[in-house]
């Protein structure tokens, strides 16, 4: 690798030819072990922003007259780069100023308080108390998409959200109309610009522009003050399910390494809220391996369409249902795992328990917002009553705690409790890109041969890359598979099946990149970290560490799986188990 020699903060390194200041900053911070150089960014994010023009990521070089951008100068040999000076501080000062002074600061009020990188800034550079924008300037909020609001009043005009709606998942509902600090974000389509609002888009609420935000000017729906009134009620029986990718993120509110397993806190810091009942996502998981291998097979066998695609993502199913419904077809008909588990609940528990279902609350712990919309789907009320009644992201739950004072860190390690408490490895790794293949996998294979796994991990869809291929070996016939997670990349895949270029039997798709651990509702990640840190894989890697340490790591050798198909479902795929555990789908 070509390199430079640069001079930075009066220390002498060797940088990536080709790289940007900023970059080779970074470069130079992990080689010099005694320094610490920082380069503040606000509107930069790797992969997105590539370009910060917030004013703030400027540094001083020797020869030049005038502070450069970092994010956009290359280094050159022997360049001499200061990084921290009075004329710098003030030159990042007044950028700030500016952005504040189109900016709705009521950060007591504001969700993305303390996580807030615009707020990290300004106390970094001496602000205190300035003046908000006045009453009689700041705009309506909206309200139109069914899981988030907008905030126009908070907007720093960054474009990542646009960026990430684009470049990310290739959809493009938003765009950037005006320049500067007076432009606005609005619906791509719309004749009247940001007149309209954003809820006439066609978005899949994925939650990837929340997710990239760095201020408040896109947050979810809360539902928190609800879910605290339905466990404050004596007349209702409030259960909690947590989805697998909760416990790999949720530490990270609470200041715990990224990468932690939180699962035995968490258990007992739902429990330390109050809910009636608190149960683990995961069994559902392995209820819809069961299901969905089955109907993988029967497709297999009997000719059904194929290639069998996953739907465990409602974010993923609306994707397809606006933009390729000619492949609803192909779509699973299981209900996501969330879903199953609110059915079952509903009816086999509430039932087995002597609780009568109008009185059951189901509230679901999801990375996800797209869950939010879901659970306003048709056909999504196996009972005859909806499935789940409310969803709160990671982040959601994380307020919920500091709200109620529980000390995550605090907590003693619990079980979830039985029987829908109870999980398996596979269940568990549904949470990260090819955890619903790899999980289904382990079942459909030693269904068809009869024969147990020599070994569990199905390693070649593993990783985080966009489009994984594989082929495996089942009697004698080759099953093709591919695992897809971002919107773009699914693009990519189905213009190819639906063109007839490729032959796959079966394919899982996400919505967000590297799949549930990336969601939409997971803790937010300030640029300065996702710059040096592949989040994605190391909360996957901490559902893989949880799958290889269970006891059982196969849906099928689940007890308390087969305890219910016994008692209550009968066969896998019998009419029950649709009703209950299968959905529709429709063209939007």
């Amino acid at each position: 690798m070509d390199t430079v020699k640069i001079i930075i903060d009066g220390a002498e390194v060797a940088v990536t030819k080709g790289a940007t200041i900023l970059e080779a900053s970074r470069e130079a911070d992990a080689k010099l072990f005694n320094m610490e150089i920082i380069i503040p960014t606000l509107y930069y994010y790797k992969g997105l922003v590539d370009v910060d023009e917030s004013g703030v990521c400027v540094v001083e070089v020797a020869g030049y007259d005038a502070p450069v951008n970092a994010s956009e100068t290359v280094v050159e040999e022997g360049m001499v780069i200061t990084t921290n000076s009075p004329k710098l501080f003030g030159a990042r000062r007044e950028a700030l100023a500016k952005i504040l002074a189109v900016h709705h600061h009521d950060c007591i009020n504001c969700t993305r308080s303390a996580h807030c990188e615009l707020q990290e800034l300004l106390h970094t550079h001496g602000f205190k108390n300035e003046t908000s924008l006045p009453e009689d300037q700041l705009l309506p909020l909206d309200y139109s998409n069914p899981v988030f609001v907008r905030d126009p009043n908070k907007c720093i005009r960054c474009g990542r959200c646009v960026a990430a709606c684009g470049k990310i998942q290739g959809i493009g509902a938003i765009s950037t109309f005006g320049e500067g600090l007076s432009a606005q974000v609005g619906p791509n389509d719309s004749p009247f610009k940001c007149a309209m609002k954003i809820g006439a888009v066609a978005c899949t609420n994925c939650g990837q522009c929340l997710s990239v935000c760095p201020v408040g000017a896109l947050v979810e729906k809360d539902c928190t003050d609800d879910v605290f009134a339905a466990i404050a009620d004596p007349d209702k029986f409030v259960v909690v399910q947590a989805a697998p990718a909760v416990r790999a993120a949720l530490g990270e509110e609470f200041d715990f390494p990224m990468g932690v397993d939180v699962e035995g806190r968490l258990a007992a810091a739902l429990r330390e809220l109050g809910f009636d009942k608190v149960f683990d996502t995961v069994l559902s998981a392995d209820l819809t391996v069961m299901e969905e291998s089955n109907e993988l097979l029967e497709r297999l066998e009997n000719g059904g369409s194929l290639p069998l695609i996953t739907s465990c993502c409602p974010g993923w199913v609306k994707y397809c249902e606006t933009y390729y419904p000619d492949l609803n077809r192909h779509l699973s008909s299981c209900k996501s795992p969330h879903q199953m588990f609110g059915a079952v609940t509903k009816s086999y528990y509430a039932e087995k328990m002597g609780i009568p279902k109008e009185k059951l609350v189901v509230v679901s712990v999801m990375p996800c917002t797209a869950k939010k919309f879901e659970i306003t789907r048709e056909d999504e009320c196996g009972a005859g009553v909806p499935d789940v009644d409310y969803v709160v992201t990671t982040r959601e739950l994380a307020r919920m705690l500091n709200k109620a004072e529980v000390q995550l860190r605090a907590m003693p390690s619990e079980a979830f409790d039985e029987p829908l408490g109870l999980g398996t490895g596979a269940g568990v790794i549904f949470g990260a890109t090819g955890g619903v293949m790899e999980a289904a996998l382990r079942t459909a294979v030693e269904k068809v041969t009869g024969k147990p796994l020599e070994t569990l991990e199905f390693t070649d869809i593993r990783g985080v890359q966009g489009i994984k291929e594989a082929s495996y070996e089942l009697n004698g016939k080759t099953l093709k598979v591919a695992v897809v997670s971002g919107l773009a990349n699914a693009k990519k895949l189905l213009d190819k099946v639906r063109s007839g270029k490729v032959d796959y039997q079966f394919i899982e798709i996400m919505a967000c990149p590297g799949g549930c651990v990336n969601g939409g509702g997971q803790p937010p990640v300030a640029a300065a970290k996702a710059a040096v840190c592949d989040v994605k894989a190391v909360r996957a890697e901490a559902l893989y560490r949880n799958d290889a340490g269970k006891a059982i790591r196969k849906a099928h050798e689940n007890p308390a799986v087969m305890e219910l198909y016994r008692e209550y479902l009968g066969e896998v795929g019998s009419e029950k188990a649709h009703t209950l555990l299968h959905t529709t789908y429709k063209v939007r």
